[in-house]
């Protein structure tokens, strides 16, 4: 059956079928078709026992017309089995479209990747060779609007990068992640900001607490989607330095001023910036008047 893990990973290129090319092209450096969509398409492939050939995800790429496929597999560790099936699938999407396939592969660790990597021994001198992504290749996203664009790729480089050694660096990237769940529908965003914090280690956690200190939650909508399931203690200065901390991040340094203000008002008030912060274009505005 598959694992929690497993069916994330696939999730994320279900919800974004375009972060599969994005992934081949700028973290694999292979060279696709021009193409002006992608959609999730059977993952069916082959006439005879289909549960037997059954990739996980297939990907097309579509101008017009199916230009490239590309079947996804989320790879937890070793199968030999796999080493079998992964040229059926692709010749069988080939086949299916009659257009070039790659299947990419990938890892939740680097000894999975390696042996994912293995060129696959066909006979006769040919040989098959997976595109192979592991933690080490997925993007640091750790900028706040690259995140924004696309959120996807932030929650998996949060979950590729949650356990680095550099934990500061961790949690910043778990942070561009969550704060890019912000713009996302209600259940999507609480499932990603439970997937990234799942994916950090104690030590980013700590470092993440530390930069955004979600153990506080507002009663307001956005503080309940901001932190996900929310921790609630309710102290005003949590909701001072939560507020100090996203706006800061929003707008740059705060005057003195701005952070004394927000020191003095009420709960009901901090709530109220929180609120207009969603769509503020300016700090003033965020704010709002005094």
């Amino acid at each position: 059956m598959p694992s929690q893990l497993h069916e994330a990973l696939l999730l994320l290129f279900r919800n974004r079928p375009e972060l599969a090319p994005e992934l081949l092209r700028d973290a694999l450096h292979i060279d696709l078709p021009l193409f002006t969509h992608a959609r999730v398409d059977s993952a069916e492939l082959a006439d005879v026992q289909p549960a037997e050939y059954r990739a996980d995800l297939v990907v097309l790429l579509l101008h017009g017309a199916p230009v490239y496929g590309i079947v996804i597999e989320a790879q937890l560790s070793p199968d030999e089995r796999k080493r079998f099936v992964w040229p059926v699938y692709v010749a069988s999407l080939r086949a299916r479209f009659e257009l070039p396939v790659s299947l990419l592969v990938v890892t939740a660790d680097e000894a999975t990747a390696r042996w994912a990597a293995k060129p696959v021994d066909l006979g006769a001198g040919n040989t098959f060779r997976a595109l192979v992504l592991g933690p080490s290749g997925v993007p640091e996203v750790t900028d706040e609007a690259e995140a924004r664009a696309d959120p996807e790729l932030a929650v998996l480089s949060a979950m590729a990068h949650g356990r680095d050694s550099d934990s500061g660096k961790a949690a910043q990237i778990a942070l561009a992640a969550q704060l890019a769940s912000l713009g996302l529908d209600e259940e999507r965003a609480r499932l990603y900001f439970d997937l990234v914090f799942a994916s950090l280690g104690e030590a980013a956690k700590r470092e993440l607490r530390a930069m955004d200190p979600a153990k506080y939650e507002y009663q307001s909508d956005f503080a309940k989607r901001y932190v996900a399931q929310g921790r609630l203690e309710g102290q005003h200065e949590g909701r001072v330095n939560l507020l100090i901390r996203v706006l800061t991040r929003r707008f740059g340094a705060l005057p003195a001023a701005a952070v004394a203000r927000l020191s003095a008002v009420s709960i009901d008030e901090l709530d109220a910036i929180g609120e207009r912060l969603l769509s503020a274009a300016s700090l003033e505005e965020a704010l709002g008047p005094q």
